[in-house]
C-alpha cells in the first residue's frame, strides 16, 4: 500500500504541548471527531479552561477537606467527570483556572494527566477573577495561534456532556461563541436567555424576568473562538453579565440547548438531585454499570471493592464508594456514601450524605440533607435530623433539628 506503519504516522501526528514546565505526556494524542479534527491535512489540539475558582462554601464541610472540583460525585471526583468527557472529543490540553488551593490539584490529577493522555495545568489567580477575567490571565496558554475554539466549563455543572454535537453545531453557524443552555420550570429565579429558535442566535439576556420571556438559561457550557479573549480584560469580569451581551449584540453569540439532565451539584439539595439525574441517565446509557439483585431497589451505584452485608436494602438513587462497608439489615435511599465509610447494623440513612472515611453506629438514623464531612464518627442510636458536621467529630447525641455541628 506504501503508508507508513501505523505507529509512525500516529508519532508523526502526535504534538505535545509544554507549558509551566510540565513535560508533554508520551501518549497525548490529537483531537479527532470525525472531519472536525483536520483541517486539509493538519492536525489540531483541542484546550479546555475549567472554572475551578472559589472556595466551595455551599459544599461545607465536604469542601473543608478537599476543593469542591475533588469532591467526589457518583464515585469519582466532580471534575474528573468533566475531563474524561473532553478527552473522548479529542481535547488534549485542560487549563483549571483556580485562586484556592492549587497545590492539592495539581497534585491529585497528576495520577489522571498520565492514564488519560491529557496535560492538566493550572492558571492561578492572586485575586477573584470572576467568571471572565481567568480566560484573560490565560490567554497565552488558549490562543496557540490555531485559530481553533476552545471550551470553558463551570467546574460543579453535571451533564451528559454532549461536546461533539456542540462542536459540529458552533463550526456551523459561523458566529463567535456558542453557550449551551437548558430548559427550566421557573425562568423567572434566573437570567433567561433569549434566542431565534430555528437558528439559535442569541438575542438578549433577561435577568429572573417579572413575566416570561422564554425558559432557557446559560448551562455553564461554551465553545469560543480565540477572538472572544481581545474582549476580555485581565481585572475582576463576569462573562455572562458582560462579555456574553457584548458579543451578542454584534450578533456573534449562539445558543445550543443541551439535550439529557443538567444540574448545578454546588450544593447539598442539588447535589442529591444531581445524583438521581445522573443514575437515571446512566440507566439508558450503561445500565450495566448499576447494581442488580434482591436488596437493591432502583438506580443505584457501587464500588466493585465496597461490601453490602445481608438483609440490606438498597436505593432508589445511591452511590456507595471504593472500600465501604456496609453491615448488615442498613436501609440506603437518596444519599451518597464516599470512600471508606463503613455503616453498622440496622442504620438507615436517606437525602444525605457520609463523608469520606466517616462510621455511622448501629441502629441510628441519618436524614433530611445531614451532610457528615471527613471522618465523622456517629455514635450507635444517634438520630440526626439535617445535621451538618464538621471533618473529624463524635457524635455521641442526637440532632434534632437542622444545625453545624462544630
Amino acid at each position: 500500500m506504501g503508508g507508513k506503519p501505523d505507529a509512525v504516522a500516529s508519532a508523526e501526528r502526535r504534538r505535545c504541548l509544554v507549558v509551566d514546565g510540565a513535560k508533554p505526556l508520551a501518549n497525548a494524542s490529537h483531537g479527532r471527531f470525525g472531519d472536525l479534527g483536520r483541517k486539509g491535512t493538519k492536525w489540531f489540539t483541542m484546550k479546555a479552561l475549567i472554572l475551578v475558582g472559589g472556595f466551595g462554601t455551599r459544599l461545607r464541610p465536604l469542601t473543608l477537606s478537599f476543593p469542591k472540583p475533588l469532591v467526589d460525585f457518583a464515585n469519582k471526583p466532580m471534575i474528573l467527570h468533566q475531563i474524561e468527557a473532553l478527552k473522548e472529543v479529542g481535547v488534549t490540553e485542560v487549563v483549571l483556572a483556580i485562586n484556592y488551593r492549587p497545590e492539592v490539584m495539581i497534585n491529585f490529577l497528576k495520577d489522571f494527566e498520565d492514564k488519560l493522555g491529557i496535560t492538566i495545568t493550572c492558571s492561578q489567580e492572586t485575586e477573584p477573577l470572576g467568571t471572565a477575567g481567568p480566560l484573560a490571565l490565560a490567554r497565552d496558554k488558549l490562543a496557540d495561534g490555531s485559530g481553533e475554539p476552545f471550551f470553558v466549563l463551570n467546574s460543579d455543572v453535571i451533564s451528559e456532556y454532549p461536546f461533539a454535537e456542540l462542536i459540529e453545531f458552533h463550526k456551523s453557524h459561523g458566529g463567535e461563541a456558542t453557550i449551551m443552555v437548558t430548559k427550566v420550570d421557573e425562568p423567572s429565579k434566573y437570567g433567561v436567555v433569549v434566542m431565534e429558535e430555528a437558528t439559535g442566535r442569541v438575542d438578549r439576556f433577561v435577568e429572573k424576568p417579572k413575566i416570561f420571556v422564554g425558559n432557557k438559561i446559560n448551562a455553564g457550557i461554551y465553545l469560543l473562538n480565540p477572538s472572544v479573549l481581545d474582549r476580555i480584560e485581565l481585572r475582576p469580569t463576569s462573562i455572562e453579565k458582560e462579555v456574553f451581551p457584548q458579543i451578542a449584540a454584534d450578533q456573534k453569540l449562539y445558543a445550543m440547548v443541551l439535550p439529557g439532565f443538567w444540574m448545578d451539584v454546588g450544593q447539598p439539595r442539588d447535589y442529591i438531585t444531581g445524583l438521581r439525574l445522573y443514575l437515571d441517565s446512566l440507566r439508558k446509557k450503561s445500565a450495566a454499570r448499576l447494581a442488580t439483585g434482591a436488596h437493591v431497589v432502583g438506580n443505584v451505584l457501587v464500588h466493585e471493592s465496597a461490601k453490602i452485608g445481608e438483609g440490606c436494602l438498597i436505593g432508589p438513587d445511591v452511590a456507595i464508594g471504593p472500600g465501604c462497608i456496609v453491615e448488615d439489615g442498613v436501609r440506603l435511599s437518596r444519599c451518597t456514601v464516599m470512600r471508606g465509610v463503613r455503616i453498622k447494623k440496622h442504620t438507615c440513612i436517606s437525602n444525605s450524605i457520609i463523608g469520606w472515611h466517616s462510621t455511622v453506629g448501629q441502629w441510628a438514623r441519618i436524614e433530611n440533607m445531614t451532610i457528615l464531612g471527613e471522618d465523622v464518627h456517629v455514635c450507635d442510636e444517634v438520630y440526626s435530623n439535617g445535621g451538618v458536621v464538621l471533618p473529624h467529630k463524635e457524635i455521641k447525641s442526637s440532632i434534632l433539628k437542622p444545625e453545624i455541628v462544630m
